[in-house]
């Protein structure tokens, strides 16, 4: 059986991993991109951002309230343009996440038996429980941890220049 608590104080602990990952970057870090069709750590904060808001504390507090409720579109690709990531403030959408990251974990927190079998039916997906928005939540924030480690991986190797072999197989 799922622990629901669990997932949450997770979701809770990572606020703390991106806040540790992300602070004090110079410009040219996180402006940085290892091609010219990948983000940067700047679209990186502002997708979990817009996640963290529009999809998953939408879309889970939906199928646990009104699951039959049809679900506001999201467009999490085509924002990185439309919504002009590359030109945000850093320091400042990284404080925005930050703080819908708390208030999203006070309202899980908050929540007196939810209804996590839940299910909202999906045209494209089928039948989507919260406990599955819950539990993509958290996958998506290792997902994008594993990212962002992997930016700032690459970005060492660029900027210092030398093999980074010796550190273990990337």
């Amino acid at each position: 059986m799922m622990d629901h608590a669990k997932i949450i104080r997770e979701l809770s602990r990572n606020r703390n991993v991106f806040k540790e990952l992300l602070t004090g970057l110079k410009q040219e870090e996180y402006l940085w991109k290892s091609q010219p069709e990948k983000w940067c750590l700047l679209e990186v904060i502002c997708h979990l951002h817009d996640e963290e808001r529009e999809d998953f504390r939408t879309r889970t507090r939906l199928v646990l309230e009104n699951p039959e409720t049809p679900l506001p579109p999201i467009y999490p690709v085509g924002w990185v343009q439309e919504r002009k990531y590359i030109e945000q403030d850093f320091e400042n959408m990284l404080g925005n996440f930050l703080k819908e990251r708390e208030m999203s974990v006070v309202w899980l927190k908050s929540l007196t038996s939810p209804k996590w079998d839940n299910a909202y039916q999906h045209p494209k997906f089928g039948r989507m429980t919260a406990k599955l928005y819950l539990s993509n939540w958290l996958a998506h924030d290792y997902m994008h941890i594993r990212q962002i480690n992997r930016i700032r991986f690459e970005y060492l190797q660029q900027w210092t220049g030398e093999p980074l072999t010796y550190a273990g197989n990337w």
